[in-house]
């Protein structure tokens, strides 16, 4: 995997390294960030942010069919790290993953989630020949939804949650999509040929 990189029009998704470990930390030990993900401690210090590069580093040197996909979201002009991509549990046989983003509060408002997202959508897809993809929202992250319902997810549950940086007990809006919906939306499209 350490060589997968994607690029878009503004962005590149490509591997984690020590380069990034000083805006991981920022980004992910900013509260307004961080509020919004399951799994992030707050604070969010330098030592977690070499833990997770390294343990990104495992992830893509333990086999040849990678069961997650973690992704730095590259800012192509500074080459800068504003936030990460993932595609994770990825079951080949079942065709289906999951996987979630973050982009650093200082970079957000400005399109480059939902491209990020959208490519991290078109690797699984079309890369992995996946079919269903799984995602999800804590409640009151408006912005989330508004992306993947851009994007052509639907919402099919709610199921309680803990969200690890505040501790407070939460709902999140568990979504879907799936690669026959994403390729009908894909053909309708204005920048088709």
């Amino acid at each position: 995997m350490d060589n997968i990189r994607i690029e878009t029009a503004r962005l590149t998704l490509r591997p984690w390294g020590e380069q990034d470990i000083e805006q991981l930390t920022l980004g992910l030990n900013d509260i307004g960030t961080a509020k919004w993900l399951a799994f992030v401690p707050h604070p969010y210090t330098t030592a977690h942010a070499q833990s997770w590069v390294d343990r990104c580093r495992e992830i893509s040197n333990a086999s040849t069919r990678p069961v997650a996909y973690e992704f730095a979201v590259e800012l192509k002009p500074e080459r800068t790290a504003i936030g990460g991509v993932s595609l994770n549990k990825v079951d080949r046989e079942a065709g289906t993953a999951g996987g979630g983003i973050w982009i650093a509060s200082a970079y957000q408002g400005r399109g480059y989630g939902c491209e990020a997202f959208e490519a991290k959508i078109r690797f699984a897809f079309q890369e992995l020949g996946l079919t269903k993809l799984v995602n999800g929202y804590f409640d009151g992250n408006e912005n989330s939804w508004a992306m993947q319902r851009k994007l052509g997810y639907r919402r099919v549950a709610e199921v309680q949650s803990r969200c690890m940086a505040d501790g407070r007990q939460t709902i999140e809006h568990v979504t879907t999509l799936l690669r026959s919906d994403w390729e009908a939306r894909e053909d309708q499209s204005p920048n088709r040929a």
